[in-house]
C-alpha cells in the first residue's frame, strides 16, 4: 500500500502539474490552434471572401539591399494581378541598389522607386521611408513586404486581396522561414514560426495586437486618419506591430492563411543580426495596449512551471522509490508534449515548412522564454548604457 501513497509534497507538485497541463492544453487549443482551424475551414469553403480585385499598392524599403532586390522583386512584379504598383524606398544605399531599381524599371513599367534624404533628421528613418512611399501611392489599399521575403507564389497578391471586403481595413498575413541548416536558423525559424502562431491566433480569436511588415496590408486612409507614425516618432521602430496595435480591431481586422498567400524569409545565420532584431521589437513591445502581451507573457510562464512541476514531481518520486507517482508525472508531460507536437507540425506542415518539430520540439520549447529573457537582458542594459553615456 505504501506505493500508492503519496506525501504532501508529492501531491502539491502533482496536483500542480496537472493544473498546469490544463492551462497548457487551453492554450494550444484555444490559441495556437487557430491557423490550423482556419486553413480546415478554407479546405471546406466555409470562409466568404471579397469577389473584388482592387488596385494596390505594394511598398518596400531597402537599405544596401541590391542583391535581394535582383531575386526577389521580378517575383512581385510577376504577380498574378490585374492593377498594382510596386514602390520602393531607397534608404540612401551606398551599394548598387539605385542601379538594379533603375534596371528593373525599364523592364517593368509599374514599377516606381524614390529615396530618403541623407539630410533627414528622423530617429527612425524606416518610418520615414514607409511614409514616403504611402505618400507616393497611387491606390487605396496598400501591402507591404521587405527585402528579403520571398513570395511563395504568383497569387500573393490575389489571396491578400480576397480579405478586401467593404468592412475589412487590416490584412495579416504569414510570414516564415524556409528549411536550411544550422543551429542557429534553425532557432531562428522556430521563434518565428511560434510568433505567428501567437499574433495570428490572437487576430484569427477577434483580438488583434500586432502585425509584421513582412506581409501586412491596410488602407492608405486609415494611415492618414490615425496621422501615421506620429504617435510613436521618439522611437526606432514600430512601424508595423505598434502602428497595427493602435488601429487594428475585431470588426476590421482579418487574416489570410493560406499557403500560397506567405512570404518565405531569407536564411538568417548570424546570432547578432537576430539578438538585435529581436532586441528592437522588444523595445516596443511593451508599448502594446491590451491584454494579449500579457496573456502570451502568462502562457510562457505557464510553460516553465510545468516543466518545473514535472521534473521535480519524477526526480522526487524516483528519489522516494515512488514509481507510481513518477510515472504519473511522465505521462502529464508526455500528454503535453503529444498535443503540442501534434498541433505544432500540422500547422507547421500547411504554412510550407518541411521540418518536423519532434526531438528538437522540447528543447526549443525551453529555449525560446530564456533567450527571450537574454534580449530583454541586453535591451536593459543598453538602455542603461545609453542613460549612464547621457
Amino acid at each position: 500500500m505504501e506505493a500508492f501513497t503519496f506525501n504532501t509534497t508529492e501531491l502539491i507538485l502533482l496536483s500542480a502539474a496537472g493544473i498546469l497541463l490544463i492551462i497548457q492544453i487551453a492554450y494550444y487549443y484555444g490559441l495556437y490552434n487557430r491557423i490550423h482551424a482556419r486553413n480546415k475551414a478554407l479546405r471546406k469553403e466555409d470562409i466568404h471572401f471579397s469577389k473584388e480585385l482592387p488596385p494596390i499598392s505594394v511598398i518596400l524599403c531597402a537599405r544596401n539591399e541590391a542583391d535581394n532586390l535582383r531575386k526577389i522583386l521580378p517575383a512581385i512584379l510577376e504577380q498574378d494581378y490585374p492593377q498594382f504598383e510596386v514602390i520602393v524606398i531607397d534608404d540612401a544605399s551606398t551599394d548598387e541598389t539605385e542601379d538594379v531599381l533603375g534596371m528593373l524599371e525599364e523592364k517593368y513599367s509599374h514599377l516606381y522607386h524614390s529615396f530618403t534624404p541623407e539630410s533627414a533628421r528622423y530617429i527612425s528613418r524606416k518610418k520615414l521611408s514607409v511614409t514616403l512611399g504611402i505618400k507616393a501611392s497611387k491606390h487605396d489599399w496598400l501591402v507591404f513586404t521587405e527585402t528579403n521575403c520571398m513570395p511563395a507564389s504568383d497569387q500573393w497578391l490575389r489571396l491578400m486581396a480576397r480579405n478586401f471586403t467593404p468592412r475589412t481595413e487590416v490584412v495579416l498575413g504569414y510570414s516564415g522561414y524556409d528549411r536550411t541548416k544550422g543551429w542557429v536558423h534553425k532557432r531562428i525559424a522556430f521563434d518565428a514560426f511560434f510568433q505567428s502562431l501567437r499574433y495570428l491566433g490572437f487576430a484569427l480569436a477577434g483580438k488583434p495586437y500586432m502585425g509584421m511588415g513582412r506581409n501586412l496590408a491596410y488602407r492608405k486612409e486609415l494611415f492618414f486618419k490615425h496621422k501615421g507614425f506620429s504617435s510613436y516618432l521618439n522611437l526606432q521602430r514600430g512601424e508595423d506591430d505598434l502602428f497595427i496595435n493602435q488601429i487594428a480591431n475585431k470588426e476590421n481586422t482579418r487574416v489570410e492563411t493560406d499557403y500560397n498567400a506567405t512570404v518565405r524569409i531569407q536564411p538568417m545565420y548570424r546570432y547578432s543580426d537576430w539578438k538585435e532584431e529581436k532586441t528592437s521589437y522588444m523595445a516596443t513591445a511593451r508599448f502594446y495596449k491590451g491584454i494579449q502581451r500579457y496573456l502570451a507573457g502568462f502562457e510562457t510562464f505557464s510553460r516553465l512551471l510545468f516543466h518545473a512541476a514535472c521534473v521535480a514531481t519524477i526526480v522526487i518520486g524516483i528519489l522516494n522509490a515512488h514509481w507510481l507517482i513518477a510515472g504519473i508525472a511522465l505521462l502529464i508531460w508526455l500528454i503535453r508534449y503529444a498535443v503540442q507536437a501534434t498541433i505544432i507540425n500540422q500547422t507547421a506542415k500547411e504554412m510550407g515548412g518541411d521540418r518536423k518539430y519532434y526531438l528538437s520540439l522540447p528543447v526549443f520549447d525551453l529555449f525560446q522564454p530564456i533567450q527571450s529573457l537574454q534580449f530583454k537582458s541586453h535591451r536593459l542594459f543598453r538602455r542603461k548604457g545609453d542613460f549612464m553615456r547621457r
